[in-house]
């Protein structure tokens, strides 16, 4: 049987502060027509959920991704009702979302993070003509899936990332020559990684990826609660997460209302709770002050927290929380929340979730188990409510028992070199 050739997925593009509906002009990350800080969602011309049968892994979704192709590798997240879990934490209907390795349950992303979501629809928005190189911006596991999709892909990329989070950079084969590892000094955060990339999409040849600005980033995270509709068959009440930008509780919010536009899966009443990994607590310090505004806080300081916990990738200090469509609207719309866990619970739950369900997670995703034990027993959850945990990583023993490959910087710059100079060092690697 011969294959139908793909056809890019219709969409528009809708500003959420204004309402404002307009035209994708490739690579479009902000309404041109609206000063105001606001994110822009896709508007998708099929507003069914209607899953693709007859494509593989993460484009099963592809009707509610904003992608011109599909890439070679991809997986989607695995969800299942649990019992060990939800028996200990006394729960009768929790599915838990797993993005990550794991081939017992079905799970099968390589680089055991739910960011390889993100990878597949990002690069697959980019036109097979591209000829500019991608820049992305990560604290550790975006830049190790998008570093193995365009790998796998033959798609050019520099990845910017901190020098102290190249442990990260593990792969079970050579990559590609095609990618490139750019990282800001020891000492250096997250923050100095987008800075290094900000700088370096100053000339025309390179171009940012996004960030949470960018609809197929958000859309691909989105996927997870596609996963669990397929399931569970209705809406969450309730929804967890480990965060450090908050952009896959904003995307599984996205989605969360085109699937209650769908009309089959029932209204949207779920609330989002996210969680942050002490002392690391900018989200949680601006929410629980009641305002849209970040909390205020020092590079000095953000990079002495980032670097004490466990779960480096939720240290971000400039996440989209104050813009329209960002996560303080997430969070006041759904009645959600914001929770905490130190190091010693990630490493309590870790051990826990092992023990109960049969996989190692990654700490971050031990900071989302932490939350939802916290909201079991502040009696924040019903033990009847449908309830989604976000696993957003793990089962690294497992993808590496048979051995890997540390992918060492190509370049190490400092952030506060000129533009022109990093510009000049990054493009002689190519």
């Amino acid at each position: 049987m011969q294959l139908l050739k793909f056809k890019p997925t219709v969409y528009k593009l809708e500003n959420v502060k204004t309402g404002r509906v307009f035209d994708d002009a490739g690579w479009t990350l902000s309404d041109p027509e609206c000063e105001d800080p606001s994110l822009v969602r896709a508007v998708y011309d099929n507003t069914m959920f209607t899953p693709r049968n007859d494509l593989k892994g993460l484009y099963r979704y592809a009707e509610w991704l904003p992608v011109k192709r599909t890439l070679k590798k991809s997986c989607s997240p695995v969800t299942y009702k649990s019992k060990n879990l939800a028996k200990h934490l006394g729960l009768n209907n929790l599915y838990i979302t797993f993005s990550g390795w794991n081939p017992k349950i079905g799970a099968k992303m390589r680089t055991c993070s739910f960011k390889e979501t993100e990878a597949f629809s990002v690069c697959a928005r980019l036109d097979k003509k591209e000829k500019r190189t991608l820049v992305v911006q990560s604290a550790g596991n975006t830049a190790r899936a998008f570093a193995q999709v365009c790998s796998d892909n033959d798609i050019p990329l520099v990845i910017c990332i901190p020098e102290d989070n190249k442990h990260d950079l593990w792969f079970t084969h050579k990559l590609n020559r095609c990618v490139k590892i750019v990282a800001a000094p020891h000492g250096c955060d997250y923050y100095d990684a987008i800075t290094l990339g900000d700088k370096l999409a100053q000339d025309p040849q390179f171009f940012l990826e996004g960030g949470a600005k960018n609809i197929a980033r958000r859309d691909g995270m989105g996927t997870t609660i596609l996963s669990y509709i397929e399931q569970a068959g209705r809406l969450p009440d309730a929804y967890f997460q480990a965060v450090g930008s908050g952009t896959g509780a904003i995307a599984a919010w996205e989605n969360a209302q085109r699937l209650a536009a769908d009309g089959r899966f029932g209204e949207n009443n779920m609330r989002v709770y996210v969680a942050q990994n002490t002392p690391f607590t900018l989200l949680y310090d601006s929410w629980k002050a009641g305002s849209r505004q970040l909390a205020s806080i020092s590079p000095e300081q953000g990079r002495r927290q980032a670097e004490v916990i466990l779960a480096k990738v939720l240290s971000n200090r400039k996440p989209p929380y104050s813009l329209a469509g960002g996560l303080f609207d997430v969070l006041e719309q759904s009645k959600g929340d914001v929770f905490l866990a130190s190091n010693d619970d990630i490493m309590y739950w870790l051990l826990q979730f092992r023990n109960l369900e049969g996989y190692d997670l990654l700490p971050a995703a031990c900071v989302a188990v932490s939350a939802l034990a916290q909201a079991v027993e502040k009696r924040m959850v019903d033990k009847d409510e449908y309830i989604m945990l976000n696993c957003t990583g793990g089962g690294t023993l497992a993808a590496l028992g048979k051995g890997y490959i540390l992918k060492e910087p190509d370049l190490v710059l400092s952030p506060d070199l000129p533009a022109e100079e990093i510009i000049a060092k990054v493009s002689e690697l190519f």
